[in-house]
């Protein structure tokens, strides 16, 4: 299937690891420094991962979904970014933790409201492992995205990125350039310049 496997939830636990190192290391100056979301900041940028970690543990628990909309993040936190990451993604991992893996499928926030276990918490690792992308080029860090924890993320992007792309959700996809390794094949495809910078 992958480089990971379903025990454990490998693919989310790496991708929650990506997001929690990268949002550690953003200097405090650098919050409001612009990311390939072109039309948001850095702040914006956790705002919406935390967001949509938030409504994944909803989906599956029935609990309160996020208090704020995560597609129009307000680029404002009254505490600790890195405090405020980590409660999202507790919520997340704690919700997962409780779902039967062997179940036909799982409720998810994103079309098409329900997915295999593995799809949906590979699409709940997606938005997390991404986004520390997004912030972690924006702010000067190396990439968190391997090519090992790509794979299964392109894996799930195809089953899902299509119908949101006509909601505004993702941009088009780039078309591959020779040379693309898995990371800059699963960015392109989900609409980055994986040479992005922040003079780009």
């Amino acid at each position: 299937m992958s480089d990971y496997t379903t025990s454990g939830w490998d693919v989310l636990d790496a991708s929650h690891e990506a997001l929690r190192r990268v949002v550690g290391a953003v200097p405090a100056t650098a919050w409001h420094l612009p990311t390939p979301c072109s039309a948001w900041d850095v702040t914006q940028v956790l705002q919406h991962a935390a967001g949509d970690q938030i409504g994944f543990a909803a989906a599956l628990t029935g609990e309160p979904g996020p208090a704020f909309n995560p597609f129009e993040p307000s680029g404002e936190l009254a505490g600790d970014p890195a405090a405020f990451a980590e409660d999202a993604m507790a919520r997340a991992a704690r919700a997962w933790a409780g779902v039967d893996r062997d179940a036909a499928e799982v409720p998810t926030p994103v079309p098409p409201h329900k997915m295999s276990p593995w799809s949906g918490s590979a699409a709940c690792a997606l938005d997390a492992a991404v986004h520390a992308w997004d912030i972690a080029v924006a702010t000067g860090r190396p990439s968190p995205l391997t090519p090992e924890l790509a794979r299964p993320l392109l894996k799930v992007a195809q089953e899902i990125v299509e119908p949101l792309r006509a909601w505004g959700a993702y941009a088009a996809a780039l078309e591959p350039e020779a040379g693309d390794d898995d990371v800059a094949t699963l960015l392109r495809y989900l609409g980055r310049d994986p040479g992005w910078t922040p003079s780009s």
